[in-house]
């Protein structure tokens, strides 16, 4: 018969390893010094950014992280840490980390993981991404700036028949006047 720690470590080992692959990215953060209701209200901003976070024992953590892709993430571990497993885009999460950091100076960014990149982050390159607007704004940005030259092609246009309209109008104003 195992032992109730044991079977704890398990579980949480395997949670882990399940938040990893139903996830695009993946970041640490030190959250000595916040106390329990920042903690809870950290994860409810996380949540809303469609990212969870796990608080579970450094050396489950490293375990599970050793055998996947986030194996540079075991160096961050130490002290007081959680796992925060951001489910769509990176930014909102990061987003939300980063707010609640500025709020909160205890918590600390150790670094993170972008799965599909493979690219280590930083702190710095945390906040970076949290500066970026989300997915559905760049999408409106790049829209834009792809509607841009047709909306000028058809100002020119328009500027061009407004003319003629103009020239027609004050050769018919001046034969009326002449009559």
């Amino acid at each position: 018969m195992k032992k109730l720690g044991l079977i704890f470590k398990e579980t949480s080992q395997k949670k882990i390893k399940t938040n990893i692959q139903g996830s695009n990215s993946v970041f640490v953060v030190n959250y000595s010094g916040l106390s329990s209701p920042d903690i809870t209200s950290l994860r409810l901003s996380l949540k809303s950014a469609h990212a969870d976070m796990l608080v579970v024992k450094n050396s489950v953590a490293r375990r599970a992280f050793k055998d996947s892709v986030l194996a540079p993430l075991v160096a961050l571990i130490e002290g007081p840490c959680g796992i925060v497993f951001a489910k769509d885009e990176p930014v909102a999460a990061s987003k939300a980390l980063y707010d609640f950091f500025k709020a909160h100076e205890q918590l600390k960014l150790q670094g993170g993981v972008l799965k599909d990149k493979d690219k280590m982050l930083d702190k710095k390159d945390i906040e970076m991404l949290a500066k970026l607007p989300v997915k559905a704004v760049l999408r409106a940005q790049v829209v834009m700036m792809l509607k841009s030259p047709i909306t000028g092609v058809v100002m020119v246009l328009n500027q061009t028949l407004r003319k003629f309209v103009y020239c027609l109008e004050q050769i018919k104003n001046k034969k009326a006047s002449a009559k």
